[in-house]
């Protein structure tokens, strides 16, 4: 089983039964070994993607707080290249931001041809949060999905890859992980007060979330819901997407010219 693209025939229901784990997912050693297989895919796959040099490769990880941002970044890129890979989150934006358009900061941190770009959070806050904190009026968030889309084709006919992952938690199982992080020292660090705040408006969240997924997935730049209540198969999901979305590419090892092959080294 593989996840599948948002389209206009997907059932957008967005509850904490579509948060579970796929019936058939394997589980297990068998769901262990398939993450590392697919992990070390991407490994391979990235050496070929930098020597290539035509594509550039954006993931970009949105969900609601505690859905595993951070989790899938550790694990599903764990085997790849620092050198070829580069994460940016995104805060709030600095003064600096704000006096340029919202996608200013972001067009910035896009990907290289021959590199992987991963952003935790992206321009979607200006369509989520600008939305639900009512930061801006109607009018102005409304039209950002036209100029998200504009923007993304752009990326995608200058050779950048784009895969749009839409971490789907239970309200269940993100009390339980907001929980945690307030009794586990070591993630204590992690918890925000905000996180509360945003957790009550859950249901704004959602339409928000339902209107995101539906104006902003198109053929070169979709987006996928993944079920994110089970960390090892959100991994395993995600990192498959991403090693078969990297084979079909094509990628080669660039030939040597002939003078270069030639050479003899003394």
């Amino acid at each position: 089983m593989k996840l599948k693209p948002v389209d206009s025939d997907t059932k957008l229901l967005l509850d904490d039964k579509a948060a579970r784990p796929p019936k058939r997912a394997p589980s297990g050693a068998a769901l262990k070994a398939s993450v590392e297989k697919h992990t070390a895919r991407i490994s391979e796959l990235q050496r070929v993607l930098y020597a290539d040099g035509r594509y550039g490769l954006l993931i970009v990880l949105q969900g609601r707080d505690a859905s595993g941002k951070d989790g899938t970044i550790r694990h599903v890129f764990s085997a790849v290249n620092p050198q070829g890979c580069e994460v940016t989150s995104f805060k709030v934006p600095s003064d600096e931001q704000r006096a340029h358009d919202f996608l200013w900061r972001v067009h910035q941190r896009v990907p290289g041809r021959g590199m992987i770009g991963i952003f935790n959070r992206s321009h979607y806050e200006d369509v989520l949060v600008a939305r639900v904190h009512e930061l801006v009026p109607k009018k102005v968030w409304r039209a950002r999905y036209d100029q998200i889309n504009d923007f993304e084709r752009l990326l995608t006919e200058n050779g950048v890859v784009i895969l749009k992952f839409f971490l789907h938690v239970s309200r269940d199982e993100q009390r339980r992980r907001l929980t945690e992080r307030l009794t586990d020292p070591t993630k204590n660090w992690k918890f925000r007060v905000g996180d509360l705040d945003d957790r009550a408006r859950w249901e704004p969240y959602t339409d928000a979330y339902r209107d995101m997924l539906r104006r902003c997935s198109t053929p070169d730049a979709p987006w996928y819901i993944v079920p994110a209540d089970d960390k090892e198969v959100r991994n395993w999901l995600i990192a498959r997407c991403i090693a078969d979305t990297l084979d079909d590419l094509g990628l080669r090892y660039p030939h040597a010219d002939a003078s270069v092959l030639a050479l003899q080294i003394t």
